[in-house]
């Protein structure tokens, strides 16, 4: 799996490169909805939002070792991702981080009815490096506005939910004016996370769910923002319709919404609803 994920990463890279974000996405999907002979009965194909990373790593490893089924992940913005299905991505599963993008789907009637879930709500952060001197238990998001804070990373807030959370965030603390120029964007929280660990950002608000990362854990240190100072980011998931193992994605779902399951959310950061709405 993880072989693959790299590919996809390297992929959707140089597709960003050329053809810039919106391109990158149209052109993926259009690569991804060509038929493989390689795609087996019994295997899954999931899109998730970036922030899901270690989580679904853990979920998904559980989940193959009880079905004997293989998944295959593929990260990105859920603005991205959706674009994606809308253009016929062979995807099986889509694990949005915002219930907005699945209504969207299944507005469109690219979900499979009845099919979508609440599944966890995410928590926002301030990623700033190991040996910053920011003092935010002190100064909240105000510390931002520090001279040393040349550039701050967001997910872009076109496509990423947790991009809209960090921009209401900032104006919520009257800073998004002053701080607007600083601001570089990430096509989604993995990117902007790595903004920080690279050293071509101070700050970056991102997700509280990439934190538990070794390498992230590493470099930096974070700061849990106000959950009252942004709207709450209620992530969701369906079963896109043109799926082809819809039996299976259903297990994967009952499987997230075991108490084992349940369990691995809470173990990286999020908040999780005990039933389906």
């Amino acid at each position: 799996m993880k072989a693959r994920r790299g590919t996809r990463k390297l992929f959707r890279k140089i597709l960003h490169a050329r053809f810039g974000a919106v391109g990158a996405a149209l052109a993926l999907a259009v690569a991804l909805a060509v038929p493989s002979p390689a795609r087996a009965s019994g295997q899954l194909t999931i899109a998730a939002a970036a922030d899901l990373d270690s989580a679904l790593h853990a979920l998904i490893a559980r989940f193959e070792r009880q079905t004997g089924a293989e998944v295959r992940l593929v990260l990105g913005s859920s603005g991205n991702l959706t674009v994606q299905i809308e253009h016929g991505a062979p995807y099986d599963l889509f694990f949005s981080a915002d219930v907005a993008h699945a209504v969207k789907l299944e507005r469109e009637n690219l979900i499979v009815p009845g099919s979508l879930v609440r599944y966890a709500v995410g928590r926002l952060v301030v990623y700033v490096p190991r040996d910053s001197s920011l003092d935010f238990a002190e100064r909240g998001l105000a510390a931002l506005a520090d001279p040393s804070v040349r550039k701050i990373a967001i997910a872009n807030p076109r496509f990423a939910p947790y991009g809209q959370a960090a921009v209401a965030a900032l104006r919520h603390a009257n800073l998004y004016a002053e701080l607007e120029p600083r601001l570089v964007l990430g096509e989604d929280v993995s990117q902007t996370t790595e903004f920080v660990v690279s050293g071509n950002a101070q700050a970056a608000l991102t997700a509280l769910s990439l934190m538990f990362a070794p390498a992230t854990r590493a470099a930096g240190r974070y700061w849990l923002v106000p959950q009252s100072d942004y709207p709450p980011i209620e992530q969701a998931v369906a079963i896109v319709g043109r799926s082809r193992e819809k039996t299976l994605a259903r297990k994967f779902l009952d499987f997230i919404e075991t108490k084992e399951g349940r369990a691995i959310f809470r173990q990286y950061g999020f908040a999780t609803p005990e039933k389906r709405p």
